[in-house]
């Protein structure tokens, strides 16, 4: 019978809480210390995470140095999926705020994801994805966002600010002409389609499911940058 063993704990920054890994059997799972059992993420249900990167990148990969930014690296598989559909000269900036998840990433976590963080088109920033897109204008032909559970901060509140007016706007201007914005949600949310159009995206609410074809979805925004 399959129990979850904690593998370790790591806190989260600025946040007073934690991560918790555990293994599950052959899988992972990542969920919040002291929370109500929900699990954050796991290693057997990422067909969302992956098409997070899959669905921008493919739009970007034929631009000569193409050059992208993740949001949270999480288990590896969005990071995975974008190197899988970017050519070979592409740069993937991974900001993540937890060191811990990198140190997992490194450790046997990442052989479920093909050990993404090997790749030399891969660079980690440990920081807040904020400061890296609001660092850089026109940094970036694609930004793929899943530091939360979706449009309201649940791990860390100062996520909010990334989805709200102002930091829409924020990552409009890190975007070059023609560029992507993804971002993953466990659910849907009909006011934050109408926050990206304001912020000058044309926007697109796509269902996804976890994992195969049936069971649950989850809900990825591709909004295309309407101005340079």
């Amino acid at each position: 019978m399959k129990r979850f063993v904690l593998l370790d704990t790591t806190p989260i920054p600025d946040n007073g809480g934690a991560l918790c890994l555990f293994e599950y059997g052959e899988d992972f799972v990542i969920k919040i210390q002291g929370g109500d059992g929900g699990q954050l993420m796991n290693t057997r249900m990422h067909g969302s995470e992956d098409a997070l990167a899959e669905i921008p990148c493919r739009k970007v990969a034929g631009r000569p140095g193409s050059r992208v930014l993740i949001g949270g690296l999480g288990m590896g598989f969005t990071l995975a999926s974008a190197l899988k559909h970017l050519g070979k000269t592409a740069e993937v900036v991974v900001a993540e705020l937890v060191p811990g998840v990198v140190e997992w990433n490194r450790g046997p976590l990442g052989e479920k994801a093909g050990r993404p963080l090997s790749d030399p088109r891969t660079v980690i920033r440990m920081e807040d994805v904020a400061k890296v897109l609001q660092a850089e204008p026109q940094g970036f032909d694609a930004i793929m966002l899943d530091v939360d559970n979706g449009p309201e901060g649940l791990t860390q509140k100062a996520n909010s600010w990334l989805y709200s007016t102002g930091g829409l706007a924020a990552c409009a201007k890190a975007l070059r002409p023609k560029g992507v914005l993804s971002v993953w949600s466990a659910s849907a949310d009909r006011q934050f389609s109408d926050k990206l159009k304001k912020a000058g995206f044309k926007a697109e609410e796509v269902q996804v499911f976890a994992h195969g074809n049936k069971g649950t979805r989850h809900t990825i925004w591709i909004a295309e940058k309407l101005k340079g």
